[in-house]
């Protein structure tokens, strides 16, 4: 199979009046969904459960988005039981027919982008930009391990020796769990399921409770292009209720998870354990959560471009991203001045119900706009000065104005605990040296970004600064496949690199076949 060099998908230009019309149309088109019940489908077969769980619009929370099962801990034994016998039979497809699988899908995804992007619109409360990108993303995982896995299959280099002859493959691992995050519902989903899907695994696909109706549509977009039954099995339901069934099932191989610290360090102590009957060690590919730290030195390249680049870190769909800047650590010769900056500009943000387009809609959840006041308050208790935001927005969803606290220290709850919403804290440093030790002082190590215009201050951070995707003179979000493969240090999990050439080896083994030659 001869395919054209990999390429990131182009993103959608929302000034054209055409593009607006043909997004207002996937709107129209996917808002059809939301009366319909989803089923569970394993091996094939799609199953309704007694109890029921609904996804609701954040931006409206009485709009309801879809209706899906709440799987038993009976159907989720048959889950991982039906992918374990179905592995048998994929691992023996040929690699070039499984990637075959993911191009056909990710042409289906390209021609149709508008009406995932609009169900995240909906379910997640992403404006367009947002949803398209990630939208953009799921096609780019697809058509990047397509051609990943081609280059697996090919011949491995092997040193060979005089009387020899060595061969190095990579082999599936058998049954993955694969649990996806809300925020990025599509995107992390689809990369997630298709590494493991094309490296010749089976799957069970439990996406979150917040985010099952863009699953869902994956679900049927696989189902489209002909992926054998049992291949991927969609349960969606508690991650209480199956989640830990899913984990310690002695067929379960591996466990690929993105979502929070203590669910996944759950996971991980879970899936450590040996149970009855099982023969291998668990594999858990875990990307968690960050506090994400920018830098601003006193040198500067542009004063301008560097408060634009926090505002869209810290406020991209509302700071829900785990690469988002929470922290923004500034030099305090220029302290006073630069939080008049980012107050300037948040200022110019707009927010409202996504489907209108503005610069932020709402969070996900009642929860988590509860949690995020609460820090919110937090921090005032403990010093902070809010200098913009801070409030509830009473709109009939789950609204928070974008905030900006300043005069944090290190050691406050904000500036230390992952928050997942449109709050930056502002700290004010003495100087670069400290800045870099106040970027480090956190559990996590995701992303971060430094600016300056000293190339000596740029080279000492890009040495010290421990994070597994540092930006430099740019912000630390909008990671690209292929360009910027993404994953973290630290608690903010096993550093996967998604998107890189590292990462489908997570999901395979290597058998090393030696074969003696006679003379």
């Amino acid at each position: 199979m001869k395919l054209e060099k990999f390429k990131n998908e182009a993103l959608t230009d929302f000034s054209k009046k055409e593009n607006r019309k043909a997004f207002e149309k996937g709107l129209e088109k996917t808002r059809e969904r939301f009366n319909k019940e989803y089923p569970l489908l394993i091996g094939g077969e799609m199953i309704f459960a007694d109890e029921k769980i609904r996804s609701y619009n954040p931006s409206n929370k009485d709009e309801i988005v879809g209706t899906f099962q709440k799987a038993t801990t009976e159907l989720a034994i048959k889950a991982v039981e039906t992918a374990y016998e179905k592995f048998m039979e994929w691992k023996n497809v040929p690699a070039k027919k499984r990637a075959e699988y993911l191009l056909k899908a990710a042409k289906i995804m390209r021609k149709r982008k508008h009406e995932f992007s609009a169900m995240m619109v909906f379910e997640e409360g992403k404006n367009w930009v947002e949803a398209d990108a990630d939208t953009a993303e799921a096609i780019d995982f697809m058509e990047f391990y397509a051609r990943e896995m081609l280059r697996y299959a090919g011949d491995q280099p092997l040193v060979q020796v005089k009387g020899e002859k060595g061969k190095l493959e990579y082999l599936p691992l058998g049954v993955g769990i694969v649990i996806p995050p809300w925020n990025f519902p599509l995107a992390i989903l689809v990369g997630m399921s298709t590494a493991s899907i094309v490296t010749g695994n089976t799957i069970v696909l439990k996406p979150s409770s917040d985010s099952p109706a863009i699953a869902q549509m994956f679900v049927e977009l696989m189902q489209e292009i002909g992926l054998p039954d049992g291949v991927l099995n969609f349960l969606t339901g508690s991650g209480g209720s199956v989640g830990d069934i899913l984990v310690q099932h002695r067929l379960t191989r591996y466990i690929s998870f993105t979502g929070s610290m203590e669910v996944g360090l759950r996971i991980n102590e879970l899936a450590a354990k040996k149970q009855p009957g099982q023969i291998w060690i668990k594999r858990v590919i875990a990307e968690m959560g960050g506090k994400d730290a920018i830098v601003v030195d006193k040198e500067l390249i542009s004063f301008e471009d560097t408060v634009n680049g926090i505002i869209a870190a810290t406020f991209g769909f509302q700071g829900q991203k785990c690469s988002a800047c929470s922290r923004v650590i500034v030099d305090e010769k220029i302290y006073d001045k630069f939080c008049d900056a980012l107050v300037a500009k948040a200022k110019t943000l707009t927010v409202d119900i996504a489907e209108k387009h503005p610069s932020m809609g709402p969070v996900i959840n009642d929860k988590a706009k509860t949690n995020i006041i609460g820090y919110i308050n937090k921090a005032v208790e403990e010093g902070g000065k809010i200098i913009f935001g801070g409030n509830e927005i009473p709109l009939n969803g789950h609204f928070v104005e974008p905030t900006i606290i300043k005069d944090v220290l290190p050691e406050h709850t904000i500036a230390l605990e992952e928050i997942f919403g449109p709050v930056l804290a502002v700290i004010k440093s003495p100087g670069f040296d400290e800045s870099i030790k106040i970027a480090n002082s956190t559990i996590y190590g995701l992303t971060g970004a430094i600016y300056t215009k000293n190339k000596k201050k740029l080279e000492k951070g890009a040495k010290e600064f421990f994070a597994g995707n540092l930006y430099l003179n740019r912000k630390c979000t909008g990671a690209l496949v292929g360009v910027h493969p993404f994953g973290g240090f630290n608690m903010s999990g096993t550093d996967s690199k998604a998107g890189g050439r590292d990462y489908l080896g997570l999901f395979m083994q290597a058998k090393v076949t030696t074969k003696k030659i006679n003379k």
